[in-house]
């Protein structure tokens, strides 16, 4: 066979495979015996999420027993624990559980939390609580990401095709894992105060690139827009040293006021006479 029959007949073989190169769903039927030991994990949640994790918790004990994990929930300790049971047959599952939990304690909703059951999808919790010591920095910084009216946030998570949730000194994110870097490089990035908008900038290059297919194989830096820190130093000013005069006991003398220079130099007495006159004439 020749090499242009060999290129042919594999390009067959790929157009036959269904979903192109994502690979099969594992069933139950894949592994019939389950798992033999049992795996567990627990986290804690705020007290201002007992409400609402009560509320959906019969949700999420629903979600997890179609892969026959046990999900519990302590008000009392104020945590949420999974673990597997002989019945489940998805061993993988378990560390998808526990992402879940950390999602749901992180104040993100149930119904954007448990995408992360699937399996083309992922998540990263991004503290940055340490990254900047100045707190009013610290909030300022934060509310970059979010943007006026959360525009720089929606950007982001069209861009990474992930959903992003700002709370308190952590961002969780929920996408593939592609997109999951590029949002990890922007919240870090703009904590150390370089501004998302050249990331985001980047991105929407990027993105207008990978459709042309002359550019494959070309170095994209040329496009891509760059940042510069403008290090300006200040002048200083000279340092001028002040003479001491003598010492006195006595206090200074205070400035004289307005009335006091008018009536030294005599027009507070000729002002007096204008307005004497106003009064005459008005009069007459």
């Amino acid at each position: 066979m020749s090499k242009n029959a060999k290129k042919a007949q594999k390009n067959e073989d790929l157009l036959t495979v269904p979903d192109g190169w994502k690979p099969p769903k594992f069933a139950p039927e894949d592994n019939p015996y389950g798992t033999l030991a049992e795996s567990s994990f627990a986290t804690l949640f705020p007290k201002y999420r007992e409400k609402y994790l009560k509320e959906c918790w019969p949700l999420v004990r629903h979600e997890l027993e179609k892969y026959n994990i046990k999900a519990e929930l302590d008000l009392i300790e104020g945590s949420m624990r999974v673990s597997t049971t002989r019945k489940t047959w998805d061993p993988y599952m378990i560390l998808k559980a526990r992402d879940l939990l950390k999602l749901l304690s992180r104040s993100v909703p149930f119904d954007k939390a448990v995408k992360i059951l699937e399996d083309d999808a992922a998540c990263d919790i991004i503290k940055i609580g340490t990254l900047v010591r100045n707190r009013a920095r610290f909030v300022k910084r934060r509310q970059r990401i979010v943007g006026p009216d959360g525009a720089t946030l929606k950007a982001i998570e069209l861009l990474t095709k992930c959903y992003v949730q700002v709370q308190g000194q952590t961002v969780s994110v929920i996408g593939p894992y592609s997109g999951l870097r590029e949002v990890r490089k922007i919240v870090e990035e703009c904590m150390k105060n370089i501004h998302p908008i050249y990331n985001i900038k980047a991105l929407m290059i990027k993105r207008e690139l990978v459709k042309n297919p002359n550019m494959r194989n070309e170095n994209w830096e040329r496009f891509l827009p760059k940042f510069r820190h403008k290090n300006t130093s200040k002048r200083r000013k000279p340092h001028v040293v002040r003479q001491k005069g003598e010492y006195t006991p006595f206090p200074p003398a205070q400035p004289e006021s307005k009335v006091d220079k008018d009536i030294a130099s005599g027009e507070f007495f000729l002002k007096r006479a204008e307005k004497r006159q106003k009064r005459q004439d008005k009069k007459e």
